[in-house]
This record gives structure tokens, C-alpha cells and sequence, in this order.
């Protein structure tokens, strides 16, 4: 399995960027698919964006298409997500996560590995 670590989280006022960071240990990160959740006080958890192995395909939910961006560095071993144009409605925590497969993943139950999370306040 791969060892997952967020950072990048904080406060930012409405209409900030924030960009998390997401790094992995273990040999299998380049091989495998990657997703970023976040959940909310009271809410399920709930995909934000996915990338594939090589980074050439990508899923965003509705919610955030045209504000975030993820993206991977296999070099690195290193996950990101670019938050832009931040509403009140993203905050929560947000955690990256490894699947067990090389292409895009959007089930939760495709994803075997998950970070401690970190936490993402927009304030109004």
C-alpha cells in the first residue's frame, strides 16, 4: 500500500486559492489512480477529482469544474489539487486517496489507501 500525506490546508477568504499537496511514499504511486474527497460537518464524503496513473485523464464533480485543478508529478510522488475562485460551500476536510487500479476511479470503493486529511475553511 502507499502512505498518503496532505498538507496545504488553512483558511482563505471567499474568492481565494489555496493548493493542496499530497505526498506518497511507496513504489506503487506512479502506477495508480489518485482522487482528492473532502467531507463536510454532517455530509458524506464525497469525490472532488480524479487523475489517472499518467495524469492524461481527469474527472472533476460538478461542483468544482472550472475552479480546481489536479494534477500529479511521478517524479516527485506528489498529488496536487489548485483551488481557485473558493466558495464558503468547499469547506471541509479534504483527503487525497490511491486506487488499486491505473485509470480513473470515482467509486470510493475503488480507493484502498487514504491520508489523515487536511482541513480547508472559506469564509465569507
Amino acid at each position: 500500500q502507499v502512505q498518503l500525506v496532505e498538507s496545504g490546508g488553512g483558511l482563505v477568504q471567499a474568492g481565494g486559492s489555496l493548493r493542496l499537496s499530497c505526498a506518497a511514499s511507496g513504489r506503487t504511486f506512479s502506477s495508480a489512480a489518485m482522487g482528492w474527497f473532502r467531507q463536510a460537518p454532517g455530509k458524506e464524503r464525497e469525490l472532488v477529482a480524479a487523475i489517472s496513473w499518467s495524469g492524461g485523464t481527469t474527472y472533476y464533480a460538478d461542483s468544482v469544474k472550472g475552479r480546481f485543478t489536479i494534477s500529479r508529478d511521478n517524479v516527485k510522488n506528489t498529488l496536487y489539487l489548485q483551488m481557485n475562485s473558493l466558495k464558503p460551500e468547499d469547506t471541509a476536510v479534504y483527503y487525497c486517496a490511491a486506487s488499486s487500479q491505473f485509470r480513473v476511479a470515482t467509486m470510493t470503493r475503488d480507493f484502498g489507501s487514504w491520508g489523515q486529511g487536511t482541513q480547508v475553511t472559506v469564509s465569507s
